[in-house]
C-alpha cells in the first residue's frame, strides 16, 4: 500500500493513475526538496518501482460512458438544479477575487441575474449564464476547455454528488490504497470531497489529510454530502489550502463547518491562503507550497501509535 495517497479532481477521464503520478510527483518532490527535505524528495521522484511511496487513487474512468469514450451523459432535471447551485457558488466566490476586474464581472452578472432571471440572449438556464460570466474571467476562460466542456466538467461534480454508484466506486478507489502504513492523503478539487467521504467514518489513525483547491465548503456541496459535516475521527491533522482567486474552491476557512467532534489531540488548519499565480486551481502549483512540504515530512516521521 502507499504511504501517501493522492486523489485527483475532475476532468481526468482520459488519464490514468500512472499518468497522473508522473504529473504530480515531480512538483510534490520539488516542493519538498526546496523546503529542505532532499532525502524525502528522492524517495518520491524519480519513482522507485520496488518501494513506491505515493500512489494515485484513480476514479476518472467512472465518467467515461460506454462506446462514447470521453463524453458525459445528460443530466436529469434534478441534477441540473444541483449544477445551478454549484455554478452560482463559483460565481459568488469570484466576488472575493483579488483581481478587481474579475470581481466586477461576477458582481455585474449576479446583479443581472437577480433583476432579470430570464436571459435575453437565450442561454439555457442558470448554469449556462453563470459559466458564461465565469468565461470572462481570464484564468477560468483559458483553463483548456470550451464553454460546453465546462458544462461537462461541472456535470462530473454533479454526478458524483447525486449518483450513488459513482460515489461508491470513487470512494472505494481511495480506500483501496489505505492501510496502516498510510501517513498522508493529499486530495485536489473534487478529489477532496471523495477523500473526505472515504475518511469520514474511518477510525484507523491517519497523521495527515491535506485538501487543496477544495469545494468542500461550498453550500451546494455541503447539502449533498452523505452525512452532516464533521471532523474525520481518525485524522490527526487536517490542512486545507486555497488560492483566494481559485473560484472552484471554497474559502479556506472551513472550521465553522467541519470542526465538530474533533478529537482533543487533532489539529485543523484551514486558514491558509496561497498564491498560485495565473492558474489558481492548478494542482501542481498547490503541490509546491512549503506548508504542504513541511507537513508531509512531519507526518512521515510520526509514530501512529501516539495519535
Amino acid at each position: 500500500m502507499a504511504r501517501i495517497v493522492l486523489v485527483h479532481g475532475i476532468a481526468q477521464q482520459q488519464r490514468s493513475a500512472d499518468d497522473l503520478e508522473h504529473e504530480w510527483l515531480p512538483s510534490l518532490a520539488g516542493g519538498i526538496r526546496t523546503a529542505g527535505h532532499p532525502d524525502l524528495a528522492d524517495r518520491l521522484w524519480p519513482i522507485q518501482p520496488a518501494d513506491r511511496w505515493a500512489r494515485m487513487a484513480f476514479y476518472g474512468n467512472l465518467f467515461l460512458t460506454p462506446d462514447q469514450q470521453g463524453h458525459t451523459i445528460g443530466l436529469t432535471d434534478a441534477q441540473s438544479e444541483v449544477a445551478d447551485e454549484i455554478a452560482l457558488d463559483w460565481l459568488t466566490n469570484a466576488l472575493d477575487s483579488t483581481r478587481i476586474r474579475d470581481a466586477g464581472t461576477a458582481r455585474q452578472e449576479l446583479d443581472a441575474m437577480h433583476h432579470d432571471p430570464t436571459d435575453a440572449q437565450g442561454l439555457p438556464g442558470t448554469t449556462a449564464r453563470a459559466l458564461a460570466a465565469l468565461d470572462r474571467i481570464p484564468w477560468f476562460g483559458n483553463a483548456g476547455f470550451h464553454l460546453a466542456g465546462r458544462h461537462a466538467l461541472l456535470g462530473q461534480a454533479v454526478r458524483y454528488l447525486t449518483e450513488p454508484d459513482i460515489r461508491k466506486a470513487a470512494i472505494a478507489a481511495v480506500r483501496a490504497h489505505l492501510d496502516d502504513d498510510t501517513r498522508v492523503v493529499l486530495a485536489h478539487s473534487l478529489g477532496s470531497v471523495v477523500a473526505y467521504e472515504a475518511l469520514r467514518n474511518r477510525s484507523q489513525p491517519l497523521p495527515l489529510l491535506i485538501t487543496i483547491g477544495s469545494p468542500l465548503g461550498l453550500p451546494s456541496v455541503i447539502r449533498h454530502l452523505q452525512q452532516p459535516p464533521t471532523y474525520p475521527a481518525g485524522v490527526h491533522r487536517w490542512i486545507n489550502l486555497a488560492d483566494r482567486d481559485d473560484i472552484i474552491a471554497a474559502r479556506p476557512h472551513l472550521t465553522a463547518i467541519f470542526d465538530k467532534a474533533r478529537p482533543p489531540a487533532a489539529t485543523f488548519d484551514s486558514t491558509y491562503t496561497v498564491d498560485n499565480g495565473a492558474e489558481p486551481h492548478r494542482a501542481t502549483f498547490y503541490l509546491t507550497k512549503t506548508t504542504i512540504s513541511h507537513a508531509i515530512a512531519e507526518a512521515l516521521t510520526t509514530d501512529s501509535n501516539n495519535l
